[in-house]
């Protein structure tokens, strides 16, 4: 039995970057199937703020761990790590390149590096501690306990901001993702994009998003029993939106708002893949270059 490990592509970079257009090109040059790692994505009736690919836009290309999970169930990177796995090898079984393509940094270094995510069971005592305090002050403790992990979660999701001093009292620290022994024989391509450039990428999804209906898209979400507090732990464009749709805030401070925050996002992204040492980074315009670049990996 052959001990070589297999072949993956996969392309990172920040929100805005164009992940996804360069990703379905790579796979139609390569013979491939894209598998998303993209940890909203994986939720049924999140499109529009999550910027998933339509059908058209997907050009006939498969996309794997998009839609497999209802919006009120939770789906966690051991779930992304398991299924991911399990469709490298569907993909590979058809002799195709598996390409991985997303932003979620955390999610991509768990399916690429062996990795050990020590389990911390919910300490429902602490939780409920915690629960009174604000977004602001769990993040502040936060950069108290573990300044690195601060650095790189979204400090305005409660969940997660809960979740992580959980797993701080228990270990000490948040356990570090950092580049350790690969799992695949893996290429990564990164994309690198101009700030100037990425802010007017941002500026312009920004207006396609409330273009294709993103208001619309929470009031369904609403209708279908999911609840606000639910809804706010889906991100930036549901959170910042859903305050809109509560009268909480206009339309021109919605707007100044998620883009100021997705531009944080966007920081925090280059943060995480800037440890990655394995990346590749090229302009999304280089085409020639990224693909000579594959056709050495593969052969």
């Amino acid at each position: 039995m052959s001990n070589k490990k297999q072949k993956i592509l996969v392309v990172v970079g920040p929100t805005a970057s164009g992940k996804t257009r360069l990703s379905i090109s790579l796979a139609k040059k390569f013979n491939g199937e894209i598998i998303s790692a993209d940890s909203r994505q994986v939720y049924k009736g999140l499109n529009i703020g999550t910027e998933k690919a339509s059908n058209k836009e997907m050009q006939g290309i498969p996309h794997h761990l998009i839609d497999v999970c209802d919006p009120s169930d939770t789906f966690t990177v051991r779930d992304f790590k398991k299924h991911a796995k399990d469709a490298i090898r569907e993909i590979a079984s058809h002799s195709k390149l598996p390409i991985v393509t997303g932003g979620s940094g955390f999610y991509i270094d768990a399916l690429l590096y062996k990795i050990d995510f020590p389990e911390v069971l919910p300490n429902k005592s602490l939780r409920k501690e915690l629960e009174h305090k604000s977004k602001d002050e769990l993040f502040t403790v936060l950069e108290e306990k573990d300044p690195e992990r601060a650095k790189t979660i979204d400090p305005h999701n409660k969940r997660r901001l809960i979740r992580a001093l959980e797993i701080i009292e228990k270990l000490g620290s948040v356990p570090e993702i950092g580049v350790r022994e690969g799992v695949y024989d893996t290429l990564i391509i990164g994309i690198k994009t101009s700030d100037h450039k990425l802010k007017e990428k941002i500026e312009e999804r920004f207006g396609e998003t409330m273009e294709k209906g993103l208001i619309n898209e929470i009031m369904l979400l609403r209708n279908n029993g999911i609840s606000d507090e639910r809804i706010n732990e889906f991100g930036l464009e549901y959170r910042v939106g859903l305050e809109f749709l509560n009268d909480d805030i206009s339309e021109v401070d919605m707007r100044e708002r998620i883009i100021g925050e997705l531009w944080k996002y966007v920081k925090r992204q280059k943060t995480w893949f800037k440890r990655n040492k394995d990346i590749l980074w090229f302009e999304i315009d280089n085409i020639e270059e990224i693909e000579k670049e594959i056709n050495n990996f593969l052969n």
